[in-house]
């Protein structure tokens, strides 16, 4: 299986890590990431840290591997995160949704691997001032919360890698074995998956949100917010498409209720963050089926390509 430096840092088989999405990213869905070798991630954007406390402990009872927490600054207010945190006994943790300055410090004192996520070279080289150990570089063609200036994985990830030295995890865009090898030739030494883990079988969100993933085309994505932030890119729905050009309102402020939508199966309850890779996944698999066949896929692609077109 492919080695790199975010499977020795993360303590993984491969180097494939799950995103945390709010109200998703629970028990059930990073526990089976993780028991198929990849990393799971638990979320804090909810906000509702009791019920993720209750998701941690569940973790230990689902999986004996590592496991990881996002924290999502901008949706996160209790001032004591890192207390929080660091109290699960978690060793890695992901920081989104804000400077990497406010939190690197004190959870590298506390022992733990932290990764930033960023959306721009200047995000990325703050990042590494700040003393991150790595980066989660994502690409403006995935889904959920992004930069008003998007910039697409395949021009930001290798922008990115030939200016830092530490490694790299990329994020949008990622569904499979050919993508995952692209990465890793863009300078990755990881991938996330979001978009395929929404639509994954044990994800919690209803199955209307599944199946329209899986019927999506890949021009089926909106991009909201760009006058604002934080921009947003979600599966086009009526509620999106109405968002779609409306300079005045903040899409944000518009979300709807999630619950509704995640739970209920309700699409037009609140908005459905989803990547442009909605147009490439074709059916609800299970997560250990989608892991094995991304990492097989990606050594037979890159063994591959080393044959065809690399002669001696």
């Amino acid at each position: 299986m492919l080695r790199t430096r975010v499977t020795e840092l993360l303590g993984t088989e491969l180097p494939i890590v799950q995103a945390p999405m709010g109200w998703i990213a629970r028990s059930a869905l990073a526990s089976a990431v993780s028991n198929a070798g990849g990393l799971g991630i638990i979320e804090t954007s909810s906000g509702e840290l009791d019920a993720v406390k209750e998701e941690i402990r569940k973790m230990r009872d689902l999986t004996d591997k590592p496991f990881g927490v996002n924290i999502a600054q901008a949706f996160v207010r209790d001032p004591d995160i890192v207390s929080f945190v660091v109290d699960q006994g978690v060793s890695f943790v992901t920081t989104s949704a804000g400077s990497p300055t406010k939190y690197t410090g004190p959870l590298k004192e506390a022992g733990l691997t932290v990764f930033h996520v960023v959306p721009t070279l200047r995000g990325a080289m703050k990042a590494v001032e700040a003393g991150v150990d790595g980066l989660v570089v994502e690409g403006g063609e995935g889904g959920g919360f992004k930069n008003p200036a998007p910039v697409s994985t395949m021009v930001l990830l290798p922008l990115v890698a030939q200016a830092v030295g530490v490694p790299i995890i990329a994020a949008g865009g990622i569904v499979d074995g050919a993508s995952m090898a692209a990465a890793l030739a863009l300078g990755a030494e990881g991938v996330q998956l979001g978009t395929r883990m929404v639509s994954a079988l044990e994800s919690p969100v209803h199955e209307n949100w599944k199946n329209a993933i899986v019927a999506a085309a890949e021009t089926d994505t909106v991009f909201l917010n760009a006058h604002t932030s934080p921009a947003l890119r979600a599966l086009r729905t009526e509620r999106t498409s109405a968002l779609e050009f409306d300079t005045e309102k903040n899409a944000f402020a518009e979300f709807g209720d999630a619950r509704d939508l995640y739970f209920g199966g309700d699409m037009e309850a609140a908005i459905p963050l989803t990547g442009q890779v909605a147009g490439r996944i074709t059916a609800i698999e299970p997560v250990a089926d989608i892991l094995g066949r991304c990492a097989e896929e990606c050594e037979a692609r890159l063994r591959e390509l080393a044959q065809r077109y690399v002669t001696s």
